[in-house]
């Protein structure tokens, strides 16, 4: 069995695989561009999407399966791609990773790239129960509700996390994409961390915010981020993308990692700290409190409930101070998890062929 999957590299992707090969699915690698671009993860925008690329490969494939990477593609574009999937037979399997782009503060580029890909696929898959309904209330079609595969390796899962002497909270801004807002966050956790004994906030951001030639140059609300640097429950550090191993070890040194989303769906974030064990504390906006146990609080567009932030903080904290771990992930039932997963999408390959 051939899968084209866009992208190929993705670590979600790649998981979907089974662990020993038994489900006999071969997905083809990512064609690279000739200028060799990439993104932050290790993948580049897919030639799969690129018109002609369908019709000039398709004896190489049987089904086609789209998960990432159309954000900069236009719905004329996408629909003259699924014009060549039909020309040739070519089955389409969607996965609705986000309903909301968390990169567009605009959701409608988002929406009419969907209309296009929900339209036409033969399947659709999605992470959650609550995803699978707003699809339904959406577009009047049912989908296959698949969970998010572990993202972390073996030696990771297994490893015993760290003894921390410090509650603390972690709440990384990246680069500030269109769906964070961390000051209000921030500006309510200084008075709920000043509250806790061993509490300390932990802000993290890239350093490319400050680069002028960057696209995510936004100084004002980088300058502003490090001025809670002067609270003395609060640390701020600046620094590059982290590598896969710094981004687990990070993760992995925080009590808590609070996730400052107006907006979005599911996340990748949120399962890695699964594997780890580090607790996480989401938005009620998005579908993040059906992925995993996690503490939820108030937040979306129009709505920050500090009263149920302030509830989310101290649970954890209670938890971590009378030492009982957060709900984590073992390796033996996310290996089964992905062994079901693979087999899962095999027969959705087979139906589709039929």
């Amino acid at each position: 069995m051939r899968v084209a999957s866009v992208p190929a590299s993705h670590v979600y992707v790649r998981h979907l695989s089974d662990p020993d090969g038994a489900d006999g699915v071969v997905r083809l690698k990512d064609p690279a561009p000739e200028d060799g671009r990439t993104v932050p993860g290790g993948w580049w925008p897919p030639l799969m999407l690129e018109p002609g690329w369908v019709s000039n490969n398709h004896d190489r494939f049987d089904v086609f399966h789209v998960h990432f990477g159309f954000d900069a593609i236009g719905s004329d574009v996408l629909a003259a791609v699924i014009q060549e999937l039909k020309e040739h037979r070519k089955p389409l399997i969607y996965t609705m990773h986000d309903l909301r782009n968390p990169h567009h503060p605009d959701p409608s580029a988002h929406s009419a790239q969907q209309d296009v890909l929900v339209a036409a696929a033969d399947e659709l898959i999605t992470l959650t129960p609550g995803a699978a309904q707003e699809i339904r209330n959406r577009w009047g079609r049912s989908c296959h509700v698949l969970p998010h595969p572990h993202v972390l390796d073996r030696d990771r899962v297994d490893r015993t996390p760290p003894a921390n002497t410090q509650f603390v909270i972690g709440l990384h801004a990246k680069s500030l994409r269109a769906n964070m807002d961390p000051i209000p966050i921030i500006d309510a956790l200084i008075g709920i961390v000043s509250a806790l004994p061993q509490a300390v906030l932990q802000i993290d951001l890239h350093d490319e915010i400050f680069d002028p030639s960057n696209h995510w140059f936004a100084p004002e609300a980088g300058n502003a981020l490090l001025a809670y640097g002067r609270h003395e429950r609060v640390r701020v550090r600046v620094h590059p993308y982290f590598s896969d191993d710094e981004l687990w070890d990070y993760l992995a040194s925080l009590a808590v990692s609070l996730l400052p989303y107006r907006f979005g769906s599911h996340s990748g974030w949120l399962e890695a700290c699964f594997d780890l064990g580090t607790a996480i504390i989401a938005p009620s906006c998005g579908f993040y409190g059906q992925q995993r146990p996690c503490g939820v609080f108030g937040f979306s567009e129009d709505h920050f409930d500090v009263e149920s932030l302030h509830r989310a903080v101290d649970d954890a904290y209670e938890r971590w101070e009378a030492g009982r771990p957060p709900p984590r992930a073992t390796w033996p039932t996310r290996r089964a998890e992905r062994t079901e997963l693979a087999a899962a999408h095999r027969r959705m390959y087979e139906n589709v062929l039929r």
